[in-house]
């Protein structure tokens, strides 16, 4: 098959679309055709050598495909050759085909195509085990996404006012801005002309950002605030004010998701599918999706991402 290699760690050019060896699955997993590939920040980590695979998962780029079930495995339930799914992955992505542990398949939503399924895994299973199965949002509570027009900030504006929590978030332009209000936030703050502190509280924050908005998020947090900090973007050492978070009873919460392991990541997916992907088929959210680019040139798709004007998922297609 054909899949992006990194040459060496560095710019986007460091990707090549070249040949290299099939996929087999082992026990407990399927390999898919891939059809689509979700582009995260954190391929752009990997492609610059930041952010080595787990032990085990393939060495390209990809965190997240739609496809259908090519080859299964011994002891895989629920899914034979010809099932249209979309698959959370430890990596590999950017690949003809992948093999990937049947616990993190998720059959393709009502109303959505198989390519646009493409833009869900990641941003669904990361919005909705940390916003709402470990900071416990609740209806009526304010959340605030940094990073609005991200494809994470995107899908959890909707997803928080589907199940009817009020939603406040930074974006870095006036377009982003208007489009993010589209989406239904309540309050758009643009980080370049206003800081986000003098305007929001807060009882949950889902933040990218890291070091450069601890001290204001703590700030921004209500008393019992959850502060879940997924991203280090805005760097990893700062100085955490303990009288501050004992004064608001606050709680800070730092996760990753890629090097879970297999049960953890099943266990996410089976509550997205349960309680996440009803919304998605009545309509109630849908993946906001910025451009489509031929999987040779991806490239190209890192570009736009280094660029950070894109409001939404950049997917690589086949």
């Amino acid at each position: 098959m054909r899949a992006i290699d990194i040459t060496s760690p560095g710019g986007p050019e460091a990707l090549e679309w070249r040949e290299v060896p099939d996929p087999r699955p082992q026990q407990g997993e399927v390999v898919v055709e891939v059809t689509a590939a979700g582009v995260n920040r954190a391929d752009v980590h990997q492609r610059r050598g930041f952010y080595d695979p787990p032990p085990g998962a393939p060495p390209y780029p990809g965190l997240e495909v739609s496809g259908v079930v090519a080859e299964v495995g011994d002891g895989v339930e629920g899914f034979e050759p010809g099932d249209q799914v979309c698959a959370l992955l430890a990596g590999g992505g950017y690949a003809e085909r992948v093999a990937v542990p049947w616990q993190q398949l998720m059959p393709v939503p009502d109303g959505v195509s198989l390519v646009r399924a493409a833009a869900l895994p990641e941003v669904a299973c990361t919005v909705w085990s940390n916003v709402f199965m470990l900071a416990r949002l609740r209806r009526g509570e304010t959340l605030l996404v940094h990073g609005g027009a991200s494809g994470i900030g995107t899908f959890a504006v909707q997803l928080a006012k589907a199940l009817g929590s009020r939603v406040v978030t930074t974006v870095g332009s006036a377009d982003k801005a208007r489009r993010l209000a589209e989406l239904g936030a309540d309050e758009v703050v643009n980080y370049r002309e206003e800081d986000f502190a003098d305007r929001f509280r807060a009882d949950v924050i889902l933040d990218i950002m890291g070091a450069a908005y601890l001290a204001r998020n703590i700030r921004v947090l209500n008393t019992g605030g959850r502060l879940v900090i997924i991203g280090l973007q805005g760097g990893a050492k700062a100085e955490l004010d303990l009288g501050a978070l004992l004064a608001k009873r606050a709680s800070v919460h730092g996760t990753t998701l890629r090097a879970r392991p297999v049960d953890e990541k099943g266990a996410i997916v089976r509550s997205v599918v349960d309680n996440v992907w009803p919304l998605v088929g009545a309509g109630a959210l849908r993946p906001v999706v910025y451009a489509e680019v031929p999987m040779a040139e991806a490239a190209q798709a890192h570009r736009m991402l280094d660029s950070g004007d894109h409001i939404g998922k950049i997917l690589l297609v086949r």
